[in-house]
């Protein structure tokens, strides 16, 4: 049901919670409404009432349960960001190391965070993912590959290997260092290069690859199998 689809204030960030938990959305409800630049527009108790609803609804990030009847959040996830222009998505698991975590960032998530994560991270990553920033640590996203890419099928990589050609040997550099958790900074220390010159070797890499932000590198790593589970090529 759409809670919203009047025009907002300036900035304000349009949420939609997605959740087969009344209670949990409650709470989140009330959390986000006492913020002056946010706005609960929409909500849903599952993938397909949220397919729905967002087909008439404008929403700028997505809190995305993934245990749900009739449609589950990964595949809700997966439809929600093949299209053009799709809302960010935060998945909501209740383990930081939980295979569904782990299929939401496959599927298109900017992030993942727990359910019991307290108000104020919950606010902060809400305006990171709709300011274009990804909300989990590359470390963490690297974590959960570790722990999950092994037990996947691989049969993606080939189709996607080629993609990386299109890299500088530099910015083939800086993907794997990305991949393996390392900060703008570290990176810059790493190659001897200015933090400046690294952001925008990453933006490169976002751009000529079609990723949305840092999360993404890492998935496209593991898959292309540029990083392995414990070290890389």
């Amino acid at each position: 049901m759409t809670a919203s689809d009047s025009p907002n204030p300036v900035g304000c960030v349009r949420v939609m919670l997605v959740d087969d938990q009344v209670l949990l959305r409650t709470g989140f409800r009330m959390v986000l409404a006492a913020q002056p630049d946010m706005e609960v527009v929409a909500e849903a108790g599952d993938g397909v009432e949220a397919l729905e609803v967002l087909r008439t609804t404008h929403v700028d990030v997505v809190l995305m349960d993934v245990r749900m009847p009739k449609l589950d959040g990964v595949e809700t996830t997966r439809r929600v960001c093949a299209d053009p222009e799709p809302p960010k998505v935060l998945i909501l698991t209740t383990f930081d190391l939980d295979e569904y975590a782990f299929s939401g960032l496959k599927a298109g998530a900017s992030g993942f965070m727990l359910k019991d994560v307290p108000p104020g991270e919950l606010l902060s990553a809400i305006r990171a993912v709709h300011s274009g920033d990804a909300v989990v640590a590359p470390s963490t996203t690297r974590r959960l590959l570790d722990r999950f890419a092994p037990m996947l099928p691989s049969a993606v990589r080939e189709p996607r290997h080629a993609e990386l050609a299109r890299l500088t040997e530099r910015e083939r550099e800086v993907m794997i260092l990305v991949a393996q958790g390392l900060s703008n900074g570290e990176i810059a220390a790493r190659l001897v290069l200015s933090e400046a010159t690294v952001k925008t070797h990453v933006g490169r890499i976002l751009t000529k690859l079609g990723l949305r932000d840092r999360v993404q590198v890492v998935v496209l790593a593991y898959e292309t199998g540029l990083v392995r589970a414990g070290g890389h090529l």
